[in-house]
């Protein structure tokens, strides 16, 4: 589903993001990306939805070489591949139910058609008694949970979450990961960058060590620990 053929990010003021990198993901993995800061996990995820391109080498989705996307492709590409972000992005004037409903509103979803689609995704992360209430009547673990219900809504062939647990506490950033797990039972491909050693040991999943750009470890499914 995923292919970085000898993939280099150079942005321009000479910083070296990614350095001929390569590796496949298959439909319906779990894959943990790990490394320290500047090691290139958030460039990874950039890359995937087109909001950078490669400097050299090859990023193919489903097929399509990204780098030769036109434009008015790239929405479409974005509504495939959903995204979870470390600081929620929620908008506190809008409850919970119009934050999810946000991307379909931008897929020309009709509304008789979302409705049902909304409280199904707010459903699957356990906040459908929530719909009504506003972002600040909920804690974090809860805020990071509408940004999940609000990226699988469209229903994407893969899910990108960028140090989703960064601002949660190890209690919440657990069950977010174990929220994660159960969408990817369900068939989509979850891309995680954390670096987050202790949830990485737990879930015991595909995991890409990245350094300064570079691959410096690929391991299957619970081969792979990290010292926490």
């Amino acid at each position: 589903m995923i292919v970085f053929q000898k993939v280099t990010k150079i942005f321009p003021d000479g910083t070296k993001a990614l350095d001929d990198l390569s590796f496949q993901i298959k439909k319906g993995e779990f894959v943990f990306f790990i490394g320290p800061s500047g090691a290139g996990k958030t460039t990874v995820m950039k890359l995937l939805r087109r909001e950078i391109t490669a400097t050299r080498g090859a990023v193919i989705v489903k097929g399509k070489n990204l780098t030769e996307l036109k434009s008015k492709e790239i929405p479409q590409l974005r509504r495939q591949i959903a995204m979870c972000f470390q600081d929620f992005k929620i908008l506190y004037d809008r409850t919970i139910k119009e934050n999810v409903s946000l991307s379909l509103e931008a897929g020309g979803i009709k509304e008789t058609e979302a409705e049902p689609r909304i409280m199904t995704a707010l459903k699957q992360v356990n906040l459908e008694k929530k719909a009504e209430f506003f972002p600040l009547q909920l804690s974090g673990g809860e805020l990071q949970r509408v940004g999940i219900a609000r990226a699988i809504v469209g229903r994407p062939d893969i899910l990108v979450a960028d140090e989703p647990t960064g601002n949660l506490d190890p209690v919440s950033g657990f069950a977010i990961l174990k929220l994660f797990k159960e969408i990817n039972l369900s068939g989509t491909t979850v891309l995680v960058a954390t670096h987050n050693a202790e949830v990485v040991n737990q879930f015991e999943e595909r995991v890409i060590a990245l350094n300064k750009g570079k691959l410096i470890n690929d391991t299957q499914k619970g081969k792979y620990k990290i010292k926490v």
